[in-house]
């Protein structure tokens, strides 16, 4: 490779990682949480955030080939972790009632001891679509405990 060519190349490889930083673009900038000094604390509600000691309930909603099911939502928080969930499954239809009830068999093993950040489920027990309205009662959940 000659001196001008590679010249070129370098540039405008350059050009290309300045252009994504100035857009904002970096890889990897739009999905990493900020990391906190050592020793510096989160305000409550934050990303690992402080949240009050109680029993929170939150109704959830999301949409499923029947329509608009919801999902009532029972967490216990101790130490600013999980220590017990409560599932009310409201379902409409037959297929809903069993698809709630599988979430609600599943969900305790896969968010006891988390923080309330750390919760967000995907699939549960082979529900996927009651994950949706878990998560947003946990939303709702996590401003009620900040």
């Amino acid at each position: 490779m000659n001196t001008s060519l590679r010249k070129t190349v370098l540039v405008g490889i350059a050009g290309l990682s300045l252009a994504g930083t100035a857009a904002g673009c970096a890889p990897g900038a739009q999905n990493t949480p900020a990391q906190a000094a050592p020793g510096a604390t989160s305000a409550p509600g934050t990303a690992n955030g402080n949240y009050k000691d109680g029993i929170y309930s939150a109704d959830g909603n999301y949409i499923s080939p029947n329509g608009t099911e919801t999902v009532g939502v029972q967490l216990t928080l101790a130490g600013g972790t999980v220590s017990d969930v409560t599932i009310t499954p409201h379902p409409s239809n037959p297929n809903t009632k069993k698809f709630q009830g599988e979430f609600a068999g599943g969900i305790k093993s896969q968010i006891m001891g988390k923080s309330l950040d750390e919760i967000k489920v995907s699939k549960v027990a082979g529900s996927s679509l009651t994950s949706g309205g878990f998560n947003a009662a946990v939303k709702k959940i996590k401003a009620d405990a900040a």
